[in-house]
């Protein structure tokens, strides 16, 4: 397939948009990146993979670093090794757009639809889903009472919240910031993606 083409999935915690991304990624034959960004980000920018995970889509983290997690280049241009959130950001969005001057694919949160903002066959898609089918969710994949679960829930929500209204003048959410929200909640995971597969063809016209 000549045509590039790319789609940036938002999503709440609990609402599968990660399994959705995948399977929706496995329909069209294009790969997905979520948690494989910070793998290739931390090979390309020195940096290791836990620096990247405490980071991850959050604006208000602490200094982070160490003279055992960051390579001697890095020490070298990075006064007292603070790391700061706009760095972050700047290194997932340069891998972002170095895979997609290559491959057409799928991009889950990092604020992919922002970076990606320029590109013509872009497709930005949020997922959500009903709070207590997100809360059983989570419950149920770290294993953890249901009000535990409803309090990393809250603090997500507030993290990726602020993280995507920072740095891409949007809000988190809303539908206005995406060409594409749908809910999780009304045809399941293996629904919601098989029907996000049939749009992105007749989307693309693939």
């Amino acid at each position: 397939m000549d045509k590039l083409f790319y789609i940036t999935i938002g999503r709440q915690l609990g609402s599968g948009g990660r399994e959705i991304g995948e399977r929706l990624a496995a329909g069209l034959g294009i790969n997905c990146y979520d948690k494989k960004l910070i793998e290739i980000a931390s090979l390309k920018s020195g940096l290791t993979e836990s620096i990247l995970e405490k980071a991850d889509e959050k604006r208000k983290n602490p200094l982070l670093g160490g003279y055992f997690e960051l390579s001697s280049t890095l020490l070298n241009n990075y006064a007292n090794n603070r790391l700061s959130s706009e760095m972050i950001f700047s290194v997932q969005s340069e891998v972002i757009r170095s895979l997609a001057a290559g491959e057409s694919c799928l991009f889950v949160g990092r604020c992919a639809d922002y970076v990606l903002r320029d590109q013509k066959s872009l497709l930005n898609i949020f997922i959500t889903a009903d709070r207590e089918q997100r809360i059983e969710r989570v419950s149920s994949k770290e294993v953890i009472p249901l009000k535990k679960a409803s309090e990393i829930i809250d603090k997500s929500d507030k993290e990726r919240a602020s993280y995507y209204n920072y740095f891409t003048s949007k809000k988190w959410g809303a539908t206005s910031s995406y060409h594409l929200s749908v809910s999780s909640s009304l045809l399941g995971i293996e629904g919601t993606a098989s029907f996000l597969t049939a749009f992105a063809k007749k989307y693309f016209e693939l």
